[in-house]
């Protein structure tokens, strides 16, 4: 319902720029057409709309009938200097939905943002699994795999078969290699960064244009290389400052890469070269990687973001 304020205007005041507001926004007449049936001037018409407007008879909203939160998502885009930045209004309190639904976010981002000229690099993380599953269109592309293979109990797939199943959906070669994440030893590293077709993928790795990554805490249950590694070096790492992993990378809290015996055996991107990617997204959930997320934005490994509400929130307020 519209009241009259007698303060600012009178009622047939009122009226006339209500029925110009109606024909205006609802019935999608032009400001010309609009004056001819009134008869006013075009410039009359464009007054009453400013009105309209001011006056806050009109008032317009931006939304969306899914589960994004486009202001969240706008917000954190500009707080943190994204490129692109997804945040989904979603419960967190089952992970595994919450996964599904930052994975089917990611996938419709890729679906719209992935043209023809890129190279798509992927990182093995359950996130990007989840954005595997769920993606159902993809421009015909080269899929590289920027990680070595880390199965984990109750994990059904690695980073070979996401490499794999991206590449079917886009309907372009795949690149992709066996070998671990990590290896025992820096000397079995090197023989196996040597080898004829673990070699050739890792040389696509400087054609990526755009890559997907998931993004871990250092923390139990955080990350699946956490969780792959023993005890004493978890602690040794941990007391060198380590506070993310983003494919294999350990960065501290300014997001600056710490060298490590693990960085020597693992197989796969390395800092430089993912910095080098001119978009990474990483596909991030659970408030517990806050200070993460933040790192690895900090340090340039990161520059796009898919995540919800909860952790954009935590995210804006920790950042500002």
């Amino acid at each position: 319902m519209v009241t009259a304020n007698s303060g600012t205007r009178g009622p047939a005041q009122l009226v006339l720029t209500a029925s110009v507001a109606r024909r205006y926004y609802l019935d999608g007449k032009s400001k010309i057409e609009i004056g001819e049936e009134l008869g006013l001037s075009r410039f009359k018409v464009a007054r009453l709309l400013d009105d309209a407007r001011a006056s806050g008879l009109v008032r317009i909203e931006i939304g969306h009938p899914g589960v994004i939160d486009i202001e969240l998502s706008d917000r954190l885009m500009n707080v943190l200097g994204l490129q692109h930045c997804i945040v989904t209004d979603t419960p967190d309190e089952d992970p595994v939905a919450l996964r599904e639904h930052v994975g089917a976010a990611a996938a419709d981002l890729l679906t719209e943002v992935v043209t023809p000229d890129d190279v798509l690099g992927l990182s093995w993380a359950r996130s990007v699994s989840a954005m595997a599953t769920a993606l159902q269109r993809l421009a015909p592309v080269p899929v590289v795999q920027l990680t070595g293979a880390l199965a984990r109990p109750g994990v059904d797939d690695s980073s070979i078969e996401v490499v794999r199943d991206v590449a079917r959906v886009a309907g372009g070669p795949a690149y992709f290699f066996y070998a671990p994440m990590a290896v025992p030893d820096a000397a079995t590293a090197q023989a196996l960064r040597r080898q004829p077709e673990v070699a050739q993928a890792l040389a696509r790795i400087q054609t990526v244009t755009r890559a997907v990554a998931g993004v871990g805490a250092w923390g139990p249950e955080q990350s699946t290389l956490y969780d792959a590694t023993g005890e004493a070096e978890r602690r040794e790492l941990a007391g060198r400052g380590v506070c993310a992993e983003i494919s294999g990378v350990l960065v501290d809290a300014d997001g600056k890469p710490v060298p490590s015996a693990l960085a020597e055996r693992m197989i796969g991107i390395n800092a430089e070269q993912m910095r080098a990617v001119p978009e990474v997204i990483a596909i991030v959930y659970g408030t517990a990687k806050v200070q993460a997320a933040l790192a690895a934005v900090r340090g340039g490994m990161v520059n796009s973001l898919v995540t919800h509400s909860t952790l954009a929130t935590a995210l804006i307020e920790a950042a500002e």
